[in-house]
């Protein structure tokens, strides 16, 4: 049910163009997957989602796990009846949850024991647990049990994640239930050295029985140039014929570089949390529409932009919209977004499918560049 197939690599650089075929349907990379944590992305109906060119969305393990519960889930026919979504779905494994929920969690070798964030009841998170979840959830894609060190870690600490990750994956691969109809990727770590991602790379992109391998551990506290080199290098290491997922990064820019790569899918919470505080993604740079300047601006968020919002509406009544407080327009910028970051990983699977994708992304690097945050917008 699960296939991944390499169309062409541009001959200006590593980036892939595939197609990446589930039991939901068909991905066509490089990818990018909004983040639908609890069952939905905020604000957004599927429908809208849809209509967009979303193909494929991420969910997150934990969080359903504590609300509503992978029995309820199970019970209304699987998370993709259950959400009204009826393409392809990757979930998380909860391994991040490791890293971010510090305060409340203690990790061992057998796994994490949690405290939840919304009734402080005690949970046990372990590789077969996270398996089990996912494969209740009906998941496409699921994401194998990882520790996530801090990128600034000591090399015992990244070591002791590496191990426990290795050891992690093996446990996932014997608890595993569903094989025929959904894929499983193997996580890689080892912090910003390149030495131990080389070494990470090879323990856990020998395991045969993973259909895919995702990069871990990014976008936790490094440079935006060793988040690069890290990438680069990991990705260096990563086998050819499977899939490789960029996890948690990041922004146009970041996407940018990281297809040349050689990465094929990428999520981020970034299109969405941004547009629910009036940060706009364009082809021209960023803007933050609460400034007083768009009071009287007519013009769409992005003449270059071919989403709804975009065809639709002005940024004087967007603006109006987030000095009202009104929740359509966080609702519109988040579209918005996604459809930003959509038309950019479509516009670089063509480019690589023209070989020019060297070019292509140095020019809308420079594009992107053209107006940075600032507090003029």
């Amino acid at each position: 049910m699960y296939r991944f197939e390499i169309e062409h690599i541009c001959a200006q650089s590593g980036a892939r163009a595939a197609k990446l075929t589930t039991r939901s349907g068909t991905v066509q990379t490089p990818v990018f997957m909004p983040v639908g944590t609890q069952a939905t992305v905020k604000g957004v109906q599927p429908r809208d989602l849809r209509e967009i060119g979303t193909q494929i969305l991420l969910a997150n393990t934990y969080h359903l796990m504590l609300r509503p519960g992978a029995e309820r889930i199970r019970a209304a026919g699987g998370l993709h009846r259950f959400m009204a979504w009826n393409g392809p779905i990757l979930t998380d494994s909860g391994g991040f949850q490791v890293y971010s929920l510090a305060k409340i969690r203690k990790v061992t070798d057998e796994g994490a024991v949690f405290q939840s964030h919304i009734d402080g009841s005690k949970h046990i998170l372990d590789p077969e647990r996270a398996v089990a979840l996912q494969e209740a959830f009906g998941s496409d894609i699921l994401m194998a049990f990882d520790q996530c060190p801090p990128a600034k870690a000591d090399d015992k600490t990244i070591r002791q994640a590496m191990r426990r990750t290795t050891a992690w994956l093996g446990r996932c691969i014997e608890a595993r239930r569903r094989i025929e109809d959904c894929a499983l990727y193997g996580i890689v770590q080892g912090g910003i050295d390149l030495a131990l991602r080389a070494e990470h790379a090879a323990d856990i992109c020998g395991h045969d029985a993973c259909e895919g391998f995702a990069i871990g551990g990014l976008s936790v506290g490094e440079s935006i140039p060793e988040m690069y080199a890290a990438c680069q290098a990991t990705a260096r290491c990563m086998p050819e014929h499977k899939a490789r997922y960029l996890m948690g990064v990041g922004t146009p820019e970041d996407l940018l570089h990281c297809i040349g790569y050689g990465i094929d899918q990428f999520d981020c919470v970034m299109p969405t949390r941004n547009a629910r505080h009036g940060h706009v993604f364009t082809w021209d740079g960023r803007l933050q529409l609460k400034n007083k300047r768009f009071f009287a601006d007519d013009t769409p968020l992005d003449p270059d932009c071919t989403c709804p919002v975009c065809a639709q509406f002005s940024r004087s009544y967007l603006r109006h919209l987030f000095v009202a407080g009104e929740i359509l327009g966080a609702s519109l910028l988040t579209q918005h977004n996604l459809a930003f970051y959509l038309q950019l990983s479509r516009a670089a699977r063509a480019a690589i499918l023209a070989d020019r994708y060297g070019s292509f992304a140095r020019q809308t690097v420079d594009r992107l560049a053209s107006r940075r945050w600032s507090a003029e917008g």
